[in-house]
């Protein structure tokens, strides 16, 4: 198993905290995101690690060095200023290798425990579900119906029993890791390169059948996702304090 971390976005809502640095290298606690992301994915037994860079990559490289992590694979996206969905197209060769793969949105502070439940599912294909969803269109939303998620995105469309907030950690088996890659370059194709990345998870999970994708339950774990300022104030005062000790 390998793990694909997203960490080329420029993240102009958070203002100046990002506008030096990619927000995977914010640090919390002395420690910058990347870090957290390596510390961690190794201790779940995770070592082959891709991260998709852009704004700030020669900073990462920095990052990486001091961490003496010579083993991490750099894939660049030149065009790091359109969505995610591009920097998605440009991991397709990572993405097509054998063996299921871990896929990470870089600017997560987030409790181990939530990648030993990904990694330890019977389900190859799997998204993290948090049912404490703040209002409004700007979490990116999981519906479920039954047992089994049918709709993926910001504004739900799809008939569902229940939704939750989407961390932006899944694992998906290789078959799917190719789909998600036809279903970016189809997306690029229809001229939106606008578009986030989950855009394609939501092409395939629609056009898969009821049962081929499962969901982790992980209310009540501590994450964040790092967009605004006050999420960095969040982070700092709420969630830091309630990592297990290790990842503090």
């Amino acid at each position: 198993m390998r793990a694909v971390i997203f960490a080329a976005g420029l993240g102009s809502r958070l203002g100046a905290a990002s506008e030096q640095s990619p927000k995977t290298l914010l640090s919390f606690n002395g420690r910058s995101l990347l870090e957290r992301h390596l510390c961690q994915l190794k201790a779940v037994g995770i070592e082959e690690v891709i991260l998709g860079v852009g704004f700030g990559a020669e900073k990462i490289e920095a990052e990486l060095a001091r961490l003496d992590a010579p083993r991490v694979e750099l894939v660049h996206n030149p065009h790091y200023r359109e969505g995610s969905v591009v920097t998605l197209w440009m991991l397709r060769e990572a993405l097509s290798r054998d063996g299921d793969v871990v896929l990470m949105d870089g600017d997560v502070l987030y409790d181990r425990r939530m990648l030993e439940r990904l990694v330890a599912s019977p389900e190859r294909n799997l998204f993290l579900l948090d049912r404490d969803v703040e209002a409004g269109e700007e979490p990116m939303k999981l519906a479920i119906k039954g047992d089994h998620p049918v709709d993926f995105r910001k504004a739900l469309e799809r008939d569902h029993d229940f939704y939750g907030e989407s961390v932006g950690f899944f694992r998906v088996e290789e078959n799917v890791a190719l789909e998600l890659v036809d279903a970016a370059k189809r997306i690029i194709d229809q001229d939106r390169r606008g578009d986030y990345m989950e855009e394609a998870f939501r092409d395939v999970l629609l056009a898969s059948s009821p049962g081929r994708f499962g969901f982790e339950d992980i209310t009540g774990l501590p994450w964040i996702e790092i967009d605004f300022a006050e999420d960095m104030v969040r982070a700092n005062e709420q969630i830091l304090p309630r990592l297990i000790a290790e990842d503090r």
